[in-house]
């Protein structure tokens, strides 16, 4: 089976929000509980290390916020953390260490791991991005399907019923995301693994892989 359970996607130890994944298999069953685990965890934070700003939002005093970024809770944003101009943080959003979101990047309900870039026009909603991760400019997660119907993820040799009608993508660790891709809704992408620009991407992309185009999937030597 492809790689689609936790331990096969991500280092806990790079994520404020490991306690998340507790009893959990796959790393969408925590989109549901993003928001109510953000306020438990923001109101555990250490004072002297992050600044309480507004209603539920926790922003660490190392992190770099620019003014004319606009931030909805709940949200935490962890130490080192750079968020750009004109930045667009909806709320449920967990901002990793030294991750940087940058330039109109909009993110929404996500949980973004330390050292992940996401820092020219992406679009991020209903997705895990795992550590240092990197999504190429204009590359986005699409999380609703067209027919509105609920998100299956689909394998080669697998169908797995989520439940949600929002689901983005899950990136395992050290994932690249090529400039101008899509990576449509369900879609999960193998720790190590690299994506072609310009790619439009649904299912499951192995880890330790590089996906050219739809069918055309090669193992990297």
């Amino acid at each position: 089976m492809s790689a689609l359970k936790i331990s096969e996607l991500y280092s806990l130890e790079h994520t404020i929000a490991a306690e998340i994944f507790k009893g959990k298999t796959y790393p969408w069953e925590i989109l549901g509980e993003l928001k109510s685990f953000i306020v438990k965890l923001g109101e555990s934070l250490a004072p002297e290390k992050f600044e309480k700003r507004g209603e539920n939002i926790w922003i660490a005093k190392s992190a770099t916020v620019f003014d004319s970024a606009y931030i909805a809770g709940p949200c935490i944003i962890d130490e080192g953390a750079e968020v750009r101009h004109c930045a667009f943080i909806r709320g449920s959003a967990i901002i990793g260490k030294n991750s940087v979101v940058g330039n109109s990047t909009e993110v929404k309900n996500a949980l973004i791991f330390d050292n992940v870039q996401i820092p020219h026009y992406n679009y991020v909603g209903d997705s895990v991005l795992g550590y240092k991760s990197h999504m190429g400019a204009g590359s986005i997660t699409s999380n609703v399907k067209s027919d509105k119907t609920l998100v299956v993820v689909k394998s080669a040799d697998c169908k797995i019923e989520t439940g949600l009608k929002k689901f983005g993508a899950m990136l395992g660790d050290f994932v690249e995301v090529g400039c101008g891709s899509v990576l449509n809704p369900g879609t999960v992408i193998g720790k190590n693994s690299n994506i072609y620009p310009l790619s439009s991407v649904r299912g499951v992309v192995p880890e330790n892989s590089i996906y050219k185009a739809l069918g055309n999937i090669v193992e990297k030597r």
